[in-house]
């Protein structure tokens, strides 16, 4: 059984036995599982769920700045304070291999401000973007797949 289940169990467990059904009784019963697996988890040797869990809330922590840093550019682009806007239609190559990834990838590109995923190539192996910032389209690629793609290959793998 999946770690991630057993915490789960653990949490709804918990629940039960304080005979309190609301979020912070789960979010107390999720934290105190967490802790008494990651205890035990000379028991998992196998399991990669601690290294995921925390790789994923950090992306999620990196894809917020982003998205915040990137809603500031679009604003001072759009008001002429910040970078010429000069939309392009980018092909990035793909690294991520399974439909998962390729639409994890495809979604976190749309849901930064300033990039939108047009299409999947047939073959699975380029994404087209729509890049409102586009003047320099190598550097752009470079940046997305050096940054996010790599990022979701990391806590994926």
């Amino acid at each position: 059984m999946s770690l991630m289940v057993v915490n789960i169990l653990l949490a709804l467990a918990w629940m039960g036995i304080m005979s309190n059904f609301s979020l912070g009784s789960f979010i107390a019963g999720i934290t105190l599982s967490h802790i008494i697996l990651w205890i035990a988890r000379p028991l998992y040797p196998e399991q990669t769920y601690f290294l995921r869990l925390w790789g994923g809330l950090a992306f999620t922590g990196w894809m917020v700045k982003e998205i915040v840093v990137s809603a500031w550019k679009v604003a001072g682009g759009v008001l002429g304070l910040g970078e010429k806007v000069c939309p392009a239609v980018i092909a990035i190559p793909l690294d991520v291999k399974s439909d998962w990834e390729i639409e994890l990838f495809a979604c976190c590109v749309t849901l930064t401000p300033g990039t939108l995923s047009l299409d999947v190539a047939p073959d699975r192996k380029t994404l087209y973007v729509h890049a409102m910032f586009g003047s320099d389209p190598d550097a752009l690629r470079h940046e997305i797949k050096s940054t996010m793609e790599r990022r979701i290959i990391e806590v994926l793998e």
